[in-house]
């Protein structure tokens, strides 16, 4: 079967198309993948590159949630639903909903949301979408049920996509996967005395100002790797963490292969790759007690409420005085990423795919 997939270099979704995309690949799947948004990186593209049966196609078009208005997205979509054609493929895979809200592709098409920017407002603000915000949610919705199936990465975020969006169906959930990254050598067992997060540390969802109050109640550093430095401009103050700043992915497996303690205060997640990442590396993880981290890391993790700094300093500090405990709950953690592979996630991927596919998965263009 052929794919066309629509991703982004920009943030997760990347890897996820990537790694999806590469796990396919057992399954008899060709993914054309299309990038929307600002061209990758010389890595992204060597990267993709390396996956066989992968066709990368830099389209040049408009993300939806960088744009200002319906015109562009809805251009965008008939864009792909071309391509689409021009390729032959037996079925869409669209990352960004949006671009099937207007668009008739003439194939099955699966729509996945990651997130979203009417989702992430409501979490984040206590006040409606603003006015000049609404033709997105307006799309989102009808990509969303213009799709054959729509699909989540968590069944928390499957809940929220459908009581926000009003759908008739609640999306499916397929569980994202990530490959464990290569961890360089350590010398020694003992882990490192220091706690660790990582993400868009300007989101105010990922609530780095709840790390930042919890930093200054420790006698460690927690460290912060990530942009401080939102694209309009956001930016908290914080004072207490030790901030790294963005790191590229060998500088993270360096990190993470010393197994700090991993720390989210997160208030709104999909599904956390980060988190991911930590806990494939066996590093304990200490996390917002939240739906999302709840489904997927209950009796892996500790928990705390999500604004409750000295909770969270408190946890960090237990761990560090109870190294049998801090032991146990890496493994833990370590044991159930495990369930979160970019196999699995394929393996869920090409069922819900075979169901749109004639003779048992093959599409037309490979009969």
């Amino acid at each position: 079967m052929r794919i066309l997939m629509t991703a982004d270099a920009v943030g997760g979704v990347w890897q996820y198309a990537t790694d999806l995309a590469a796990a396919l690949t057992p399954h008899g799947a060709q993914t054309v993948l299309a990038v929307l948004g600002p061209e990758p990186s010389p890595a992204q593209r060597a990267e993709a590159e390396a996956i066989r049966g992968l066709e990368l196609v830099e389209t040049g078009l408009p993300l939806d949630w960088m744009c200002d208005s319906a015109a562009p997205v809805r251009a965008a979509g008939k864009a792909v639903a071309a391509l689409a054609r021009e390729k032959h493929v037996d079925l869409v895979h669209l990352n960004s909903p949006a671009l099937g809200a207007d668009t008739w592709f003439g194939l099955p098409v699966v729509a996945v949301n990651h997130g979203c920017l009417s989702t992430w407002w409501e979490a984040a603000r206590s006040e409606p979408l603003a006015p000049n915000y609404r033709w997105h949610r307006a799309l989102m919705r009808r990509g969303l049920t213009s799709a054959d199936i729509t699909v989540a990465p968590s069944a928390a975020y499957a809940a929220t996509i459908a009581r926000h969006y009003r759908l008739p169906d609640t999306p499916v959930v397929v569980h994202n996967g990530r490959r464990p990254l290569p961890l360089p050598p350590q010398s020694g067992e003992a882990p490192a005395d220091f706690a660790f997060t990582a993400g868009r540390l300007w989101d105010d969802v990922k609530n780095a100002r709840t790390l930042d109050r919890a930093a200054a109640l420790l006698t460690v550093p927690l460290r912060a790797a990530g942009s401080t430095r939102g694209p309009h401009g956001e930016e908290p103050s914080l004072e207490h963490l030790d901030r790294m700043g963005r790191i590229d992915t060998a500088e993270l497996a360096g990190t993470l292969a010393q197994r700090p303690i991993f720390v989210s205060a997160a208030t709104f997640e999909p599904f956390g790759l980060a988190v991911l990442e930590a806990a494939a590396a066996g590093c304990p993880l200490v996390l917002s007690d939240i739906p999302t981290f709840r489904e997927l890391w209950d009796g892996a993790a500790r928990f705390v409420a999500p604004h409750d700094a000295a909770g969270f300093a408190e946890s960090i500090k237990a761990l560090r005085d109870d190294p049998l405990a801090r032991r146990q709950l890496g493994q833990a953690a370590r044991k159930r990423s495990a369930q979160y592979t970019p196999a699995a996630m394929a393996a869920g991927m090409a069922r819900l795919y075979s169901g749109f596919l004639p003779d048992e998965g093959q599409g037309r263009a490979a009969a």
